[in-house]
């Protein structure tokens, strides 16, 4: 079957994207390694004075049978070790990349060896059957990824849509180049397609559309929530409706766990699942929907392999990603050569197998510390204490079913001083509670640092901007970045610290 091209969205490009040209210098540097060019047209060190003769590394072995985390204990059997060469002529094996290359200017799409494994996932866990001109662009990770899609997209005082608590930094970027950021209701499932539909459909017409809406489905951050594959159908078909880009920031994709099941009922054993299994089980992206090439999907080694690689990729239409290249060939050029390279020979030498074998071992560690964690916040937090009056719970904790982090919701107007010393302000719950948790030790951060305030000029309905439930905080903690027996510590500390600041 013949897939159809992606549309046109040049349209929604702004001005400096429209008016940007490709460099003159980069449409000749790939004549640098045709053998039969005298090279003189470039400013190209000679790779000679490169001051490394071989880099190298070890990794463990797939599939990992003692777990990815596990320490090699037998180097032959367990361990993979890498000596990435200089010179093209010294390269072993297929898919290396010689330090000549990655360390010399050019390839600012990426290196084509790391391109075509990633192009390769990209067909395994998105299939990409919906149209034709599809590929990838390497990037420095999701940050600069994003940063890209708003000066490719958007002018100062343009609209863009995000959910109602979001990516710190992403925010702060749009609104450091002067892009208004309107917030989208949510409830424990990440985005509420039908309020969103609500504000797009009532619009105020005097106020530019929106151009994009940027959205983390899986394991959001701050909230821990993720997008069903239903909704995200619908928030698609509104995308198409209104016409606006989806940029979808996927880097806890792979930190997939399922869902939450309580010590009792869980099992012991964890059947190991096969890669097709594995696969078929996975969420739905957006970009996996699109038959119009109007999702942009951000994917990163930052959260699966380590954050210092800062080392990403956007998958689009290529319509979409030419634009990005010209915008990357001035700005950051390219991903660190000795990243792609030492990346690129470790996937290439695990093989697509061996990635989906690192994958389902990195679910099983997060399943595991999501468990722990969720077993200690019903083990030490009031979760059983209701309002007398309304019956509302204190607290509640909603268990992710992706990504680094747990939230704890927590009813401001239950605190004992919320009528009187607080004047009914949530905020000032807010704050109160976090210098009690850093007084107790333990760091957890407030949901208010992640709130979306944007509004548009002039101005949207106030229906559209109606907060669902006024007096609720919430705390993002994470469960990625300590050891289980200090992650148990803290949450017990934190158990103390409401108790103490709620009188209980």
């Amino acid at each position: 079957m013949t897939l159809p091209e992606s549309k046109d969205f040049s349209y929604l490009f702004s001005d400096e994207a429209k008016s940007r040209k490709p460099s003159p210098l980069k449409t000749c540097i790939h004549l640098f390694n045709d053998p039969n060019i005298i090279f003189l047209g470039g400013g190209l060190p000679l790779s000679n004075y490169f001051p490394w003769k071989e880099i190298s590394a070890i990794s463990p072995k797939p599939p990992f049978p003692n777990g990815i985390g596990a320490p090699i204990k037998n180097a032959d059997e367990e361990a993979i070790e890498y000596i990435i060469p200089k010179a093209k002529a010294e390269i072993r094996e297929e898919g290396d990349i010689p330090l000549e290359r990655c360390l010399q200017y050019g390839f600012s799409q990426g290196q084509p060896e790391l391109l075509k494994f990633l192009r390769k996932h990209t067909e395994v866990i998105h299939k990409m059957d919906k149209y034709s001109d599809w590929d990838v662009l390497a990037t420095i990770g999701n940050t600069g990824g994003w940063e890209s899609c708003l000066r490719v997209f958007c002018n100062r005082g343009d609209n863009i849509l995000a959910e109602a608590h979001s990516f710190s930094s992403s925010l702060s970027a749009a609104l450091s180049q002067g892009v208004n950021v309107f917030p989208i209701p949510m409830d424990e499932f990440g985005i509420i397609p039908s309020k969103l539909e609500f504000i797009l459909d009532n619009w105020n017409e005097k106020a530019p559309k929106p151009k994009l809406l940027y959205t983390i489905p899986t394991g959001q951050n701050p909230t821990g929530s993720s997008l069903s594959d239903e909704r995200k159908f619908e928030i698609y078909q509104l995308a198409k409706k209104h016409d606006f880009i989806i940029v979808e920031d996927e880097p806890y994709y792979f930190l997939q766990m399922g869902k939450y099941e309580s010590p009792e009922t869980r099992s012991s054993v964890e059947k190991k699942p096969t890669h097709e299994e594995f696969v078929n089980g996975l969420a739905k992206s957006f970009v996996s929907l699109d038959d119009e090439g109007r999702v942009l999907r951000l994917d990163s080694f930052s959260k699966v392999l380590a954050p210092g690689t800062r080392l990403g990729w956007i998958v689009g239409s290529k319509k979409l990603l030419t634009t990005f290249l010209y915008l990357h060939e001035m700005t950051i050029q390219a991903p660190a050569g000795f990243t792609q390279t030492l990346v690129s020979k470790t996937l290439n030498s695990w093989g697509q197998d061996g990635y989906l074998d690192w994958l389902i071992g990195l679910r099983h560690e997060y399943t595991v510390k999501r468990d722990t964690a969720i077993d200690a916040l019903r083990q030490h937090l009031p979760v059983d204490i209701r309002d007398k009056t309304t019956n509302e719970p204190l607290v509640v904790v909603n268990p992710p079913v992706a990504g680094m982090f747990f939230v704890i919701n927590i009813d401001a107007s239950q605190h004992p001083k919320f009528n009187t010393e607080f004047n009914k302000d949530p905020k000032k719950v807010e704050k109160a509670f976090y210098e009690k948790v850093i007084q107790k030790g333990v760091l957890v951060v407030p949901g208010g640092w992640f709130e979306t305030t944007g509004e548009t000029v002039p101005p949207q309905p106030k229906e559209s901007k109606v907060v669902l439930k006024p007096n609720e905080i919430f705390f993002r903690g994470t469960y990625a970045a300590v050891p289980l027996d200090k992650m148990k510590e803290g949450i017990k500390r934190l158990g103390v610290a409401l108790r103490e600041e709620f009188g209980l």
